[in-house]
C-alpha cells in the first residue's frame, strides 16, 4: 500500500498545478497520469495561449510543461510522480488502485484531486469507422508529436476553437483543408481564429452536417446536407466532398467516472458539456477532501484549467492542514484569475453553468 497525503489523479495543466500549489503549501503529493509523459493535451498544442502571463499567455502549449515541470522541480522533495499508471477504481475506503507496467498497485491518500480531463465526442453516420476518420486530438497528436500528416486533404467537423485552431495547424503543415462546417448559424470559436483560416482561402459552412462517409478501405468521400434554423435536415440539399481526412471536433465530455464511483453529487449542466460534480468555489466536492480541477468539472480553456489546478491544489492541502503563509492573498488571487478568464461575452455559457453547479 502506498501512503501520501494527496493523490492528484491526471497529469495535465490542472494536475500539475495543483501538485505544485499542494506541494508549495507543505503536502507530500503523488502525482498519478496514465501516459508516458505530463502535460495532457498541451503537448501537441502549438498555438499561442491567450489570458495572461500568469496563465503563459503568448507562450505555446508545446512549451508550458516544460515551464511547469522546471517549477515542479523546486518541490521535488514532496512531488513523486506516476507514470504509464491508470487509476482503474476509487473505493469507499479511499483506496485508489492503479495498474502501471502490468502490476497492480493500491494508494491511500488523505486527499484527492481528480483532474482526468475529457474524451472527445463522435458524432453518429454510416461508416463513421472508416480509416481517416479521426478526432481533433488524434490529428494533433499526429502532426504534432510524431510529425507525420494524417493525410493530403482534411475537411474539418466542428467550428470551435479546437476545430479551427487544428485547421490552421493543418494549413501550416502543408494539408489543404477544404471546409468547415458547424451545425449552428455561427461558428463557436473566437473571431481570431476563425480570420485565420478564412484569409488561407478556406470556407466556414455553418448549418451543415455529415450524413454519410464513403469509401470501402478507407475515407473517399462524404456527403453532407444543409440545416435550417432549427438544425434540422432540408431534404434536396446534399453534396459530396471528395476528401481522405474527415477531421471531428464537435466538442468533449467531461471524464468523470471515478467522481460517480466514489458517490460524488454529479448534475447534468449542457453549458459545461455533460455531468460535473457539485462543488464550492474551492473546488471541493460534495465529499470533503475530494476536490475536481480542468475539464472534469466542465470543459473550458487549458488556461482555466491551469488556475483551478492551482486553487484545487491549494484549498485541498489546506483541508488537511498545511496552510500556505499566503493562503488568502493566493486564494482571492485565483479567483479574480477565474473570474477574468471568464469575463466578457466568449465567457457566458460558462458563467451560467457555473451558477447552477458552485455552491
Amino acid at each position: 500500500m502506498i501512503k501520501t497525503d494527496i493523490a492528484v489523479i491526471g497529469g495535465g495543466p490542472a494536475g500539475i498545478c495543483a501538485a505544485i500549489d499542494a506541494a508549495a503549501s507543505g503536502a507530500r503529493v503523488l502525482l498519478i497520469d496514465r501516459n508516458s509523459q505530463l502535460g495532457g493535451q498541451l503537448i501537441k498544442q502549438t498555438h499561442m495561449f491567450f489570458g495572461s502571463q500568469k496563465q503563459h499567455a503568448s507562450k505555446r502549449g508545446i512549451d508550458i510543461p516544460g515551464i511547469l515541470a522546471e517549477e515542479m522541480k523546486k518541490y521535488q522533495d514532496k512531488i513523486e510522480v506516476m507514470l504509464d499508471a491508470t487509476v482503474l477504481g476509487l473505493y469507499e475506503d479511499w483506496v485508489l488502485t492503479v495498474e502501471q507496467n502490468g502490476k497492480y498497485k493500491k494508494i491511500a491518500p488523505r486527499a484527492i484531486v481528480v483532474a482526468t480531463g475529457a474524451s472527445e465526442r463522435f458524432p453518429a453516420f454510416p461508416n463513421n469507422d472508416l480509416p481517416g476518420i479521426y478526432g481533433a486530438g488524434a490529428v494533433q497528436t499526429l502532426m504534432n508529436v510524431y510529425g507525420v500528416l494524417p493525410g493530403e486533404s482534411v475537411f474539418m467537423v466542428g467550428a470551435g476553437n479546437i476545430g479551427l485552431i487544428v485547421s490552421y495547424q493543418l494549413l501550416q503543415a502543408g494539408v489543404k483543408v477544404k471546409g468547415v462546417i458547424c451545425r449552428s448559424p455561427k461558428y463557436g470559436g473566437y473571431a481570431v481564429h476563425a480570420s485565420k483560416i478564412r484569409r488561407m482561402g478556406v470556407p466556414i459552412m455553418p448549418q451543415h452536417r455529415v450524413i454519410y462517409a464513403h469509401g470501402k478501405e478507407k475515407l473517399e468521400r462524404i456527403t453532407l446536407i444543409k440545416l435550417d434554423e432549427n438544425k434540422k435536415e432540408i431534404p434536396g440539399t446534399e453534396f459530396d466532398i471528395e476528401t481522405d481526412v474527415l477531421c471531428i471536433s464537435t466538442g468533449l465530455t467531461p471524464l468523470g467516472e471515478l467522481l460517480w464511483q466514489i458517490g460524488c453529487e454529479m448534475k447534468f449542466i449542457r453549458e459545461l458539456s455533460g455531468h460535473v460534480p457539485i462543488r464550492n468555489e474551492e473546488m471541493e466536492t460534495s465529499i470533503p477532501g475530494i476536490f475536481v480541477a480542468g475539464d472534469v468539472a466542465g470543459i473550458e480553456e487549458a488556461s482555466s484549467a491551469m488556475v483551478e489546478g492551482r486553487l484545487a491544489g491549494l484549498c485541498c492541502a489546506k483541508r488537511l492542514g498545511f496552510v500556505n503563509p499566503d493562503f488568502d492573498e493566493l486564494k482571492q488571487d485565483y479567483l479574480k484569475q477565474l473570474h477574468d478568464l471568464r469575463s466578457g461575452p466568449e465567457g457566458d455559457t460558462i458563467r451560467k453553468g457555473l451558477a447552477k453547479i458552485v455552491i
